[in-house]
């Protein structure tokens, strides 16, 4: 940033009087707070959001400066909710992210279903993984595939669910063509995330000594040989990865 555009000293200053300011207005909401979902104190925590951001900012911009603490909820993650106080409809979006860790393995569970399946024999969709895929998403529920994802040589990147409210539920067919593209942020009710990187955040907030305690206590029980039990997995896996005579592929409760 150049030195024209740098907040001034008392731009800095001004802001964190507003921290204080907003801090003693969140105290006091939530000591006369009526409920667990009173409006005053969701209020107040976004005023004192907004202006931790904005103080954040100018310290940095300044002083090249960053603040010690973050507020959960705000800033790039969702806007403040403005839909309806007490909807009457909701949609639930999901994104999962997956690697196709073992094209193999994933194409040989595409052959059991395929197997399974009398109208799908000599199809050969499973030969490919586009096509072994769409067998599989079309044969499980993804919440099926989110549980047994190893199975089908699939690896778990991150993953959001948002709750979005609405006044009424819309007409059948009416957003099928562009499912997402009136995703309003603003209109999230919650929001789930699943991500490694609040795993690294957490990992990275241990002790030492902690990791010294893991490490002793690993040596303590000694190798078990999970490497062995890993070769003796593969295996026992068929040369190409074929159906296993004993096992069928389970099937979702409800028809699709």
């Amino acid at each position: 940033m150049s030195d024209a555009a740098q907040p001034t000293a008392a731009e800095v200053r001004a802001a964190a009087e507003a921290v204080k300011t907003a801090l003693d207005r969140h105290l006091a909401a939530v000591e006369r707070r009526s409920g667990e979902d009173d409006p005053a104190v969701y209020d107040a925590f976004n005023q004192l959001a907004a202006a931790a951001e904005a103080y954040d900012e100018l310290l940095y911009d300044r002083y090249d400066e960053v603040t010690p603490f973050e507020i959960p909820g705000t800033g790039d993650s969702m806007p403040p909710y403005t839909g309806p106080e007490e909807p009457s409809a909701l949609s639930v979006l999901i994104r999962r992210d997956y690697s196709v860790a073992e094209p193999q393995r994933l194409m040989a569970q595409a052959r059991r279903v395929e197997a399974a399946d009398e109208e799908g024999v000599g199809t050969e969709a499973s030969g490919t993984v586009h096509g072994a895929l769409g067998l599989l998403f079309g044969e499980f529920e993804p919440d099926e595939i989110a549980s047994r994802h190893k199975e089908f040589g699939l690896e778990e990147g991150d993953s959001t669910l948002w709750v979005t409210a609405a006044d009424e539920t819309a007409e059948p067919g009416e957003w099928l063509e562009a499912p997402f593209d009136q995703a309003d942020p603003q209109l999230v009710v919650c929001r789930f995330d699943v991500s490694a990187v609040f795993d690294d955040e957490y990992d990275d907030g241990l002790d030492d000594d902690d990791d010294d305690e893991a490490d002793a206590d690993e040596e303590e029980r000694g190798d078990v040989g999970s490497g062995e039990l890993d070769e003796d997995l593969d295996t026992d896996l068929d040369d190409d990865f074929g159906p296993d005579e004993d096992t069928e592929p389970a099937r979702p409760t409800a028809g699709r």
